[in-house]
């Protein structure tokens, strides 16, 4: 838990003294809008991260990824994220119920530049909006809409720094346990750790999902 009492940075016009004042551009460039250079990164985009905040404040962010353009832009005000099949904990949606601010960072592969979307969210069900995110004949059971308030290109400097895209940089899979692994050791009690055997099940059955439960 933060203990604010720590912070010796409080103000905003702090802040601003230590780090000096925003670029114009930087304030120029948000628009209210999806304009085409937005549609046209939207649409190349497979992958975003998106957060939200519950009633009390508890933030969360979480990954949605799908083919390039997955995000339908319905008008330059209005963008539909569909959700697939997942865990069901539905952090996300959970918070949106409670508190419709969201934000976006829409990425594609081998850009460097990123684009952020900010607004509010709804949570829709409605069949003909739905239909155009059919995937393998399967099409979500709902989605999430968002009423666009703010659009921003976001330059590359974090990307470039942290060599995201370079295969120089990439860290193989073995450097860490399995997924499943790392899990089950995480909820087992410390005295019985998962057996060998058992990891192994899980992650066959786990490999088995992604091969028929994505969609």
């Amino acid at each position: 838990m933060t203990d604010r009492s720590t912070a010796d940075v409080e103000s905003p016009d702090k802040l601003e003294a230590m780090l000096g004042p925003p670029d114009p551009i930087a304030i120029r460039k948000q628009i209210a809008r999806i304009d085409r250079h937005a549609r046209d990164f939207i649409a190349l985009s497979p992958f975003l991260c998106i957060g939200t905040a519950s009633a009390d404040g508890a933030a969360d962010v979480s990954p949605r990824g799908d083919p390039p353009g997955f995000v339908q832009v319905l008008d330059d005000r209005t963008l539909l994220i569909p959700d697939r099949p997942g865990n069901n904990r539905t952090d996300s949606m959970r918070n949106i119920l409670e508190n419709p601010n969201v934000g976006l960072l829409f990425f594609i592969p081998g850009f460097e530049d990123t684009l952020r979307v900010n607004g509010k969210a709804t949570i829709v069900s409605d069949r003909d909006l739905l239909s155009a995110s059919v995937v393998n004949g399967k099409a979500p059971k709902v989605a999430i809409r968002i009423a666009v308030e703010e659009v921003f290109l976001h330059c590359a400097k974090a990307l470039k720094r942290s060599k995201l895209w370079d295969p120089a940089a990439q860290v193989e899979r073995k450097a860490l346990p399995s997924l499943v692994r790392m899990i089950m050791e995480q909820v087992a009690e410390a005295e019985k750790p998962p057996a060998d055997a058992e990891v192994a099940g899980a992650e066959q059955d786990l490999e088995d999902h992604y091969k028929t439960g994505l969609y």
